[in-house]
């Protein structure tokens, strides 16, 4: 096998013919012939649209010794070459939405979450702001791993105070935008405005009779803020209201009783006619109320 790859070579070159050198004085074969003279001058290259359009660029400026000066840059490009702010920066892409919270499915999951709510309505008293609100998130997650970053029994005591400050701030503020309200309320036409404060409009005439203070009544009603926040109403709870007059708020116990049984009466009622300075957990401290009811029956003693 050796021996035949030694010869490999050999036989190759014996195969390959020799190359002839050409003979001295002679031309080789490729040398060009003489160009024959043109008849007519060569009509010249007819200039591209883009060459006869393009504005001719200014040359090069050049120092007194000689150097060429570089050119500034134009606007929106780099000393390198063209940079992005010229055509425009591209846009940032929008962040991910975050994906929806998971449906709760077991009784535990709903009472849990029902814990939440209780605590949420507990802290509307304070008027938190969204930045307050996070501390609060972050206290509980601290509290349950044991790592609170402040001790209770130093400014657990400091939290009535707080509310309070929280709160009176918040009626001012309701106190105003209740005054504005029922004064446009009591311009309505059929409005009556007692002494009391309260504003009463008739929405529709009842032919029953009317109740006294110590009666109880059914109702259908529904309750909201002057924003028109509802935070209250039988008619979504699909059942009526049962209560005697002089165990509810001051407003219905004037109001009801100026109403028939069958008819349904609008009732604008100041704070101090409602649930005060104090409010309650869906209600503001200082709020104006409004309730539409609907008196049903004059409920017979038993």
């Amino acid at each position: 096998m050796r021996l035949l790859l030694a010869l490999l070579p050999a036989l190759a070159l014996a195969q390959t013919p020799p190359t002839t050198p050409p003979a001295a004085g002679t031309t080789p074969a490729t040398a060009p012939a003489p160009a024959t003279p043109a008849k007519k001058p060569a009509t010249p290259a007819k200039k591209s649209t883009a060459a006869a359009t393009a504005p001719a660029k200014p040359a090069a400026a050049t120092s007194p010794s000689g150097t060429t000066v570089p050119k500034p840059a134009m606007a929106g490009t780099t000393g390198a070459g063209r940079g992005t702010a010229g055509r425009g920066a591209a846009a940032a892409p929008k962040p991910a939405a975050p994906p929806a919270p998971a449906p709760l499915t077991t009784d535990d999951e709903k009472t849990i979450y029902a814990i939440g709510i209780s605590i949420g309505q507990s802290l509307s008293m304070f008027n938190l702001t969204p930045a307050e609100l996070e501390l609060v998130k972050r206290a509980i997650s601290d509290s349950a791993a044991g790592k609170p970053a402040v001790e209770l029994s130093e400014w657990g005591p400091k939290i009535q105070p707080l509310a309070r400050d929280r709160a009176a701030a918040a009626a001012v503020k309701e106190k105003a935008s209740g005054a504005e309200y029922l004064a446009k309320a009591a311009a309505e036409p059929g409005a009556v405005k007692t002494e009391s404060g309260l504003v009463y409009r008739e929405l529709s005439a009842g032919t029953g009779e009317s109740p006294k203070a110590t009666d109880t009544v059914k109702v259908h009603y529904r309750g909201t803020l002057v924003n028109g926040a509802e935070f209250d109403s039988s008619y979504k709870r699909s059942q009526p209201a049962q209560f005697p007059l002089n165990g509810v708020v001051k407003c219905w116990t004037e109001g009801v009783q100026r109403m028939k049984v069958g008819g349904k009466s609008m009732l604008a009622c100041p704070s101090d006619l409602a649930y005060g300075d104090q409010g309650r957990p869906s209600i503001p401290g200082g709020a104006t109320l409004i309730f539409e009811i609907e008196l049903l029956e004059i409920v017979a003693a038993k």
